[in-house]
């Protein structure tokens, strides 16, 4: 549910920035950083990290931090380039990834206590 909120954040903002004439490269860069940190993220939670597999908990902790720096490298670069650019591209993710946070831990707190 929550990557469904993401995604759903992102297909809401291409008609924001086409009725508001914002660079439609910026979404697209956007959408495609967020699907980009999504796949890696589906790829790395199929490695089942613990205390009998530690080299999947040294690449399932490595590869979450990947993510985040990756994105803020891209965007770095971008915004370097083309602020207008990069800072479409910024939005549109934070937009995605603070709603499936949001929904993410909403999700959490709202379900059964865990013993």
């Amino acid at each position: 549910m929550p990557v469904l909120a993401g995604g759903a954040a992102v297909a809401l903002a291409l008609p924001v920035f086409l009725v508001g004439g914002f660079p439609l490269a910026g979404w697209a860069l956007g959408a495609v950083l967020w699907l980009a940190a999504q796949a890696l993220g589906l790829l790395l939670g199929r490695l089942r990290p613990g205390l009998d597999s530690l080299a999947a908990s040294g690449v399932v902790g490595v590869g979450m931090m990947f993510r985040a720096v990756a994105v803020m490298i891209v965007a770095i670069a971008v915004a370097a380039r083309d602020a207008e650019l990069g800072l479409a591209a910024a939005l549109v993710y934070t937009l995605a990834y603070s709603l499936e946070l949001g929904v993410s831990l909403a999700t959490y707190f709202a379900g059964p206590a865990k013993p």
